[in-house]
């Protein structure tokens, strides 16, 4: 491993606990604990910055992993901003048993945009709003951040900077009420920030998007499919009432499970904990 001055062999034994083509990041979190693994095996520590350079060849969502807490990613996800942190909040993941393709989610999603550009002239873009303002980004897998991007990335970084807190409030409440009083987080997603996959995803699996509607029925105060899929996930508001959701997929045959978010600080505790 060159950062490290090291050469030798390396055998790696993984424990799988997340379903294969969950969409939940399993193998990009695999490969950042091998890589601090290593350093804890050669007693050797890379900067932060030849970290995110190592992450960033091996995958393009290796170095999210690598800041923890809320984390913005532009570009391919390989250029990340760390942002002030949103509080821990219940989650259920439901955890249907259908295997969906990344590479194969983001061929469509790309052969969708080439359509769509067919008849505008434009193409269709990913999309992500906050506060009412609409941005979009470049296709998935354009090798750099577009100019939209990196607005997008200024206005979510005003939005929770404490600056914002005394001055002007950001839009972004929901019908349902509450604010940034009640849960950042919640607010947050309520802006319209959403999943683009569902749009090539949910027409090839219809019941993932069934299974959102149920997650929402049951209380979900924000939900949305995780990554490409199939892994869907719902936002709640406790940990009780996250339970009660998950027992009733549970019942229907659809596994699932009670987490939390973690703060930068949560995340970093328990990953440093790990064979310690």
């Amino acid at each position: 491993m060159a950062p490290m001055k090291a050469r030798g062999r390396v055998l790696v034994e993984i424990e799988k606990r997340l379903p294969v083509q969950g969409g939940l990041g399993g193998a990009s979190g695999n490969a950042v604990a091998a890589l601090l693994a290593l350093e804890r095996a050669l007693k050797k520590k890379l900067s932060g910055a030849d970290r995110l350079r190592v992450a960033a060849e091996v995958g393009s969502d290796l170095p999210l992993f690598l800041i923890g807490g809320t984390v913005l990613g532009v570009g391919r996800g390989e250029e990340v901003y760390p942002l002030p942190d949103l509080p821990a909040m219940a989650c259920m993941i439901a955890l249907p048993e259908i295997a969906v393709s990344t590479p194969k989610a983001f061929a469509e999603w790309d052969g969708l945009a080439e359509q769509s550009s067919a008849w505008t002239g434009e193409g269709a873009r990913p999309h992500m709003a906050i506060g009412g303002t609409q941005f979009s980004t470049e296709k998935l897998t354009h090798p750099r951040a577009s100019d939209r991007m990196l607005m997008f990335s200024r206005e979510i970084s005003a939005w929770l900077s404490p600056a914002s807190e005394r001055g002007r409030r950001r839009s972004g409440v929901s019908a349902k009420g509450g604010g940034r009083a009640e849960n950042p987080l919640l607010d947050l997603v309520r802006t319209g920030i959403e999943n683009d996959f569902e749009r090539v995803v949910f027409p090839k699996y219809p019941e993932l998007r069934e299974l959102k509607s149920v997650l929402e029925r049951a209380g979900a105060r924000y939900a949305s499919l995780s990554g490409s899929g199939s892994a869907v996930y719902g936002l709640f508001e406790s940990p009780e009432k996250a339970a009660v959701a998950a027992k009733r997929l549970n019942k229907s045959g659809v596994s699932a499970v009670v987490t939390s978010t973690l703060t930068r600080q949560q995340y970093w505790k328990r990953l440093l904990a790990i064979g310690s």
